[in-house]
């Protein structure tokens, strides 16, 4: 069989048409069983059988979703490479190996994509499109909104309004932010004066380099919450814009403080913390205590105060600070200005690029220093572009990006 002929068999499983396994002469539909179930832990009566591209040499094995990969490189085309990985476990263990990371191929894949750095020498380029109406906002992979081709959805967000400050649910899927789901993938919450900003992953961070001291001050309706999806709240990124004493007009200052990564990824030999796969599933369901019974499900985003920020432990590492690049004064044109490389056409006070703010002792080179690792403007009325890169991943550049969007009248 061609390689052409196996990838359109792969692709007629994504419409419902192939058929993986076969049980007493009766197909199962493929749309059936993608969908996120969760089974209980039981042994199976029978074993399951695992058709018949699980007994493919594996030297042809590999081979096929080597070309496969290699063939198929941006989207909607690389949904297949997707596929591959769910036909079995040996697809599934092979295709590990052969994906890499966007760090070294610049390919977003995988779900785990979005919480991995981004490559070192060129950014990744997405746009962010804003809804009014709804208040949410899109993370779409690629340069532009296209009408022609679908634009690959990497993560959502929905602006919540309170009196004490605003927040934000990030999701993988435009209609579901729910923390229940496991679609859920972080928050983002600010003070009253939308000056500070606090954001947090819903991945343990027990592998990250820089580990916080903080205690724990979610709060959550045992209601909302299903006692199988884990529900985590890690710092990993503090923003804060400096406020305009003096009320003189000019750029937002800003300060990113990466809590997750270490100022040593960034100099001669370091690398981020990489996560390699999503939270499992907690066997054990979760009792709330008699105190969080009767929060309210959305008290968790505005609980306690950002004066109680985490501080570093004694002896840990020095996490990762970026500022906002300092923009020159046009004469002629009587603005400020930033060389976007040609990925912002409207002025606006939200335009910012993010570099590293170093100290002179640390062993990180001039070029590094002036390398812009995450930049974000505005190209229409409602598009934005966003382009990151190492050691940034999507969800710290969306959540970082976010902030901006939030009204602060003292810090302009």
């Amino acid at each position: 069989m061609s390689l052409k002929s196996i990838v359109r068999e792969l692709k007629g499983m994504r419409n419902g048409i192939g058929s993986i396994s076969k049980r007493g002469g009766e197909s199962k539909h493929w749309l059936s069983r993608s969908k996120s179930h969760v089974a209980p832990d039981v042994t199976p009566v029978e074993p399951i059988q695992q058709g018949q591209w699980a007994s493919l040499p594996p030297e042809l094995l590999l081979d096929i979703i080597r070309r496969v990969e290699e063939s198929e490189t941006s989207w909607p085309a690389r949904a297949v490479v997707v596929f591959c990985g769910s036909v079995c476990k040996s697809w599934r263990s092979i295709m590990k190996e052969i994906v890499k990371t966007p760090q070294q191929c610049g390919r977003i894949t995988f779900p785990i994509s979005l919480k991995q750095p981004g490559p070192r020498d060129y950014p990744i380029q997405c746009f962010i499109r804003r809804n009014r109406e709804t208040s949410t906002f899109e993370l779409y992979l690629g340069l532009v909104p296209s009408e022609h081709e679908s634009n690959k959805l990497l993560l959502a967000a929905r602006k919540i309004r309170r009196a004490i400050g605003t927040g934000f649910i990030i999701s993988l899927a435009a209609d579901d932010f729910s923390r229940a789901s496991n679609k859920y993938v972080g928050k983002l919450r600010s003070n009253f004066w939308g000056t500070k900003f606090s954001v947090y992953d819903s991945q343990p961070s027990h592998d990250a380099a820089v580990q916080p001291k903080h205690r724990p001050s979610g709060r959550f309706n045992s209601k909302q919450v299903s006692p199988r999806v884990p529900v985590c709240s890690n710092l990993v990124s503090t923003v804060s814009y400096e406020l305009n004493a003096l009320w003189t007009r000019g750029p937002r200052r800003v300060h990113c403080t990466m809590n997750s990564i270490p100022i040593s990824a960034i100099e001669e030999g370091g690398n981020a913390p990489t996560p390699t796969a999503l939270p499992q599933i907690f066997g054990e369901p979760f009792t709330p205590s008699p105190s969080l019974k009767e929060k309210s499900p959305m008290s968790d985003l505005y609980s306690g105060s950002l004066s109680e920020l985490p501080e570093l432990t004694e002896g840990s590492i020095e996490p990762l600070v970026l500022k906002n690049k300092s923009p020159r004064w046009h004469e002629q044109l009587q603005c400020w200005c930033l060389n976007f490389m040609g990925r912002v056409t409207v002025a606006s006070v939200k335009n910012f690029q993010l570099v590293a703010a170093v100290d002179p002792s640390h062993n990180v080179s001039p070029a590094e220093q002036e390398r812009v690792i995450l930049q974000f403007g505005k190209i229409g009325k409602d598009i934005f572009t966003m382009d990151y890169s190492y050691p940034l991943s999507a969800f710290q550049a969306f959540a970082i990006c976010l902030t901006s969007f939030d009204t602060k009248p003292a810090c302009e």
